[in-house]
């Protein structure tokens, strides 16, 4: 086994340890799109343990993130990323202090969109730590909700377009992102109050929050209709399909799919 392929394996051990819900789509992705995929939900998700790191200072993360994000902008050097966590070796996770691997993972042309998505989506964790994730307004959650997530969508219909020339509507993108971002929201509504976070609106209720995120999985549907289908159909049904079905069961008083369920609605996806 080469050291790319060493590198391609672990970075799919690593998926599958962080991300039940996207290892399954990925995985089913073809050859280098899988990579470009890949290495953009590690290198997101790198950024994003970051933000939610519970060991380190408000300080600390917010010189992590906006340091990153400089980074990024400019040409990539690892020596620079290896640096900026030296001090921080012991606070954070393998996925993120491998984040050089994972950038490295992604073909050379499909970098760029990467890093460009990657270093926007630190900058705005950083100024959302800064400001203690106090959010008031739904202004304040969309831009939230964006930065964390809807990010993730822009970066996705790059590559569908650097992959196989696919059009896809911006509005749409961010809005699935949306909408998969709040019903972690609200799978993690407990646990964010209990760690001193309410992601909600002023006044905002439950109802108000399972509103928001089916509006714009509706979005996320829309988006995924004007896909062919095959392997890059199948990867935005698949997380769309197990988010409502994640209300679903949420609202029928589970906490959140079986095992059993999670391979049913896939299987009929694919099979759809």
């Amino acid at each position: 086994m080469n050291e790319t392929e060493k590198l391609h394996k672990r970075a799919r051990n690593m998926l599958m340890e962080t991300s039940r819900t996207f290892f399954i789509p990925i995985s089913k992705l073809p050859g280098e799109l899988e990579e470009a995929v890949m290495s953009a939900y590690l290198c997101m998700r790198a950024i994003d343990e970051i933000e939610d790191n519970s060991q380190l200072p408000s300080e600390a993360k917010i010189n992590l993130l906006n340091s990153l994000s400089n980074i990024m902008k400019s040409t990539f050097n690892e020596a620079d990323i290896t640096a900026l966590f030296a001090p921080y070796k012991d606070s954070l996770p393998e996925v993120t202090l491998q984040l050089n691997d994972w950038i490295k993972l992604s073909p050379h042309s499909a970098t760029p969109s990467i890093l460009n998505s990657t270093s926007k989506m630190a900058e705005g964790m950083g100024k959302w730590v800064e400001k203690n994730w106090n959010i008031e307004s739904t202004e304040d959650l969309d831009q939230y909700t964006f930065y964390v997530a809807g990010l993730v969508g822009v970066l996705l219909s790059d590559l569908w377009k650097w992959y196989d020339g696919i059009e896809c509507d911006p509005s749409l993108a961010i809005g699935f992102g949306r909408g998969l971002q709040a019903v972690n929201i609200i799978r993690n509504r407990e646990e964010d109050l209990a760690r001193g976070v309410d992601f909600f609106p002023n006044g905002w209720k439950m109802t108000d929050m399972f509103t928001y995120a089916r509006t714009n999985l509706e979005l996320g549907d829309l988006y995924s209709k004007n896909l062919k289908v095959g392997p890059i159909y199948n990867f935005c049904k698949i997380p769309l399909a197990l988010a409502f079905a994640t209300l679903d069961a949420i609202e029928a008083g589970e906490k959140k799919l079986t095992r059993n369920s999670v391979i049913e609605i896939v299987n009929e996806v694919v099979v759809e």
